[in-house]
């Protein structure tokens, strides 16, 4: 399901259970890791693109074909992506989330199976 600018009072957060729902609902989404390159290689959601928090000024020209979609960011714990949702946020990505609790919250809720660290 596409998302449109009429859906603006998208909250910033968004649960693992939620993600869950969009990934196996198969909705048009993009999710992105802004972890480091060695914690992507460790772990990570499958069909996630890699944008590192510290690299995303210089790559939000790849993230400009997804300004009208929903985004969901998601770092260790939620802190790195919260502060990069609300800058991409600021940049006018109006239906980007910050996936709340990060990728230890999936690997204890969702996917065990991703090892932890």
């Amino acid at each position: 399901m596409k998302q449109t600018r009429e859906n603006a009072a998208t909250p910033i957060d968004i649960d693992v259970h939620s993600v869950k729902r969009l990934v196996d609902s198969e909705a048009e989404f993009l999710l992105v890791d802004c972890r480091e390159p060695p914690e992507h290689e460790y772990c990570r959601i499958e069909g996630s693109r890699l944008i590192p928090m510290n690299e995303t000024p210089n790559r939000l020209s790849e993230l400009e074909g997804h300004r009208e979609s929903r985004i969901v960011v998601y770092c260790h714990h939620g802190g790195r992506s919260l502060h990069v949702a609300q800058w991409l946020r600021a940049q006018g990505f109006d239906l980007v989330q910050n996936m709340s609790g990060g990728i230890d919250a999936w690997s204890l809720a969702i996917d065990p199976t991703l090892p932890r660290y």
